[in-house]
C-alpha cells in the first residue's frame, strides 16, 4: 500500500513545472518571458530540437522514477539519482548563468550571445558584469533547487514517516 506524502506531490508538481519550461522555453511565445526569434538567431532548429529533447528526457525520467516509487521506499540508487542528476543540471546553470553574473568569470564570452537571446526578455535582477539572468530562467533555477532540496527532505524523512504510519495502522 502506498502512502503518498504531500512533499512527494509537491515534488511532482515542481518537476511538472520544469517539464513545461523545457517544452516551451524555446518554442512557444511567452510575451516578455522569452524571445523565440532571438533564440533562433543564435541556434539552428536542429540544435533547439536536440537541446529540448535532452532536457525533456531528463525531466520525464525524474518524473517516471518518482511515480514508480511514490508512497513507497525509494531504493538507494534512485535516491542518489534523484539528488545527484538534478544537482549536476543545477551546477551547469550556476556555471552558465550565476557564476558569470555574480563574479564576472566567463561573462565576456556570454555577453553578446545572452544579450541577443535574452536582452528583450523580462528580468527583475540588475545587470551585473554585462549580463542578467532573465525571469524565466531564474524561476527554472529556483524550482530546480527547490526540487533538489525537497528530494533530500523526502529521503531523509522517509523512514520516520513510514514508522509513524505503521504505528497509526496498529492503533
Amino acid at each position: 500500500m502506498r502512502h503518498i506524502r504531500l512533499s512527494e506531490k509537491i515534488l511532482l508538481l515542481g518537476y511538472g513545472m520544469i517539464l513545461i519550461f523545457m517544452l516551451v522555453q524555446d518554442w512557444v511565445p511567452l510575451g516578455k518571458l522569452n524571445d523565440i526569434e532571438a533564440i533562433k538567431q543564435e541556434n539552428t532548429t536542429g540544435e533547439l530540437v536536440v537541446v529540448t529533447l535532452i532536457g525533456v528526457v531528463q525531466v520525464v525520467l525524474f518524473i517516471f522514477l518518482i511515480l514508480l516509487f511514490v508512497g513507497k521506499k525509494y531504493p538507494i540508487f534512485i535516491k542518489l539519482w534523484l539528488v545527484i542528476h538534478p544537482s549536476c543540471i543545477l551546477a551547469g546553470a550556476i556555471i552558465d548563468w550565476w557564476l558569470p553574473y555574480l563574479t564576472g568569470f566567463g561573462a565576456e564570452n556570454r555577453i553578446e550571445r545572452y544579450h541577443t537571446m535574452f536582452g528583450e526578455t523580462h528580468a527583475f535582477l540588475p545587470i551585473m558584469n554585462g549580463i542578467v539572468p532573465n525571469t524565466l530562467h531564474t524561476l527554472f533555477h529556483m524550482t530546480l533547487l527547490f526540487c533538489i532540496i525537497l528530494s533530500i527532505y523526502i529521503f531523509v524523512t522517509e523512514k520516520r514517516t513510514r514508522i509513524i504510519n505503521t504505528q497509526e495502522k496498529v492503533s
